[in-house]
């Protein structure tokens, strides 16, 4: 058979043989991950590929939306075990998939406005003009730059004397409450979630937020020291339920910086499931580079690397939040 003189001109050969080589074509390509294949056995090829295969479950998913807003405060008066870190992450994968979520910045540190990429330096109308001056929260959210149906309320260095400040204020623990019930009604009435992550302490601030939510969301580092704490978290939650919030209750605990080749961790998760079994979510968030090096970026970990361990298990979680919501109390 001729093989015509364009062709030819178009076939490489090999150098030193001549022989003609083959070119593959788009039509032949492979999933990079069928490559794996054989290396599947390694536990790093096997944790990549469990990886994928859940980003792309995920990722041809829709999540239900809730029929009415939820306000979920994420909580844990324990310092470090990923408050901020799980505030900012499972609201943005929520937003990735469609919907409208306010994230509240309520920590004088104004780490979740760090990472949300809003600006929150002194003098920007945030959180604090909400709370003590009775400013409208529409008059002070700010959209999140990667995610267009993802908001946020800042915080800056003003809101670390709120505490301070509320403690003289007219109805002090129903500050929040009543900014959010104006904002549902007017501004905010097509909310999907408003999250309000809090400071590590169980103040006013803390308080503000537990009034006006009906779920607390409790991350717990999968450490020694992680139940420490928690029966005074549960403690200040039931008596918020007694006197201030009938509707409060723990809905979601997140295990977090788990680390499944430690005895430890595992150890933890068992301990936590054993007290909290319908509570506790069964996605667990891994140590992840990822989601520590997004902050520093103004990014969440899922804009900033979305194929990512911790990207895809805050997906994961994003969608066992999103379905047990729906379960509870329907979907749109």
């Amino acid at each position: 058979m001729t093989v015509p003189e364009e062709q030819a001109a178009a076939t490489p050969t090999h150098p030193e043989s001549g022989a003609q080589a083959t070119v593959p074509s788009e039509a032949t390509s492979r999933d990079p991950f069928d490559g794996m294949a054989t290396d599947a056995d390694t536990p790093l090829a096997a944790e990549l590929m469990e990886t994928e295969r859940l980003r792309r479950s995920i990722e041809a998913t829709d999540f239900p939306r809730p029929p009415q807003t939820r306000v979920i405060v994420v909580s844990n008066q324990k310092g470090g075990v990923g408050k901020t870190t799980t505030s900012v992450n499972l609201a943005a994968a929520l937003a990735s998939k469609g919907a409208n979520v306010l994230v509240i910045d309520a920590d004088p540190q104004g780490n979740a406005s760090t990472a949300l990429g809003v600006e929150h330096r002194a003098g920007t109308p945030s959180i604090y003009e909400v709370l003590l001056e009775d400013a409208p929260i529409a008059s002070v959210v700010q959209r999140c730059p990667d995610l267009p149906s993802l908001w946020c309320v800042p915080a800056t260095i003003d809101l670390a004397g709120a505490d301070i400040e509320l403690v003289s204020a007219v109805k002090r623990e129903y500050r929040l409450h009543t900014a959010i019930e104006e904002l549902l009604e007017q501004d905010g009435k097509n909310l999907d979630y408003i999250f309000i992550d809090c400071p590590p302490s169980l103040g006013l601030l803390t308080l503000n937020a537990m009034v006006v939510a009906t779920e607390v969301l409790i991350p717990i580092q999968c450490e020694y020291y992680a139940l420490e704490g928690l029966t005074q978290l549960i403690n200040t939650i039931d008596m918020v339920k007694r006197h201030l919030n009938k509707n409060i209750h723990v809905s979601t605990i997140v295990l977090t910086m788990y680390d499944q080749r430690t005895n430890l961790a595992r150890e933890v998760a068992h301990e936590v499931r054993s007290h909290f079994p319908s509570e506790t979510l069964d996605q667990t968030i891994p140590r992840s580079v990822r989601v520590s090096e997004a902050p520093s970026f103004g990014q969440t970990v899922i804009s900033y690397d979305p194929h990512s361990p911790g990207a895809v298990a805050y997906l994961a979680v994003a969608r066992e939040v999103a379905e047990r919501g729906a379960a509870a109390g329907g979907a749109k």
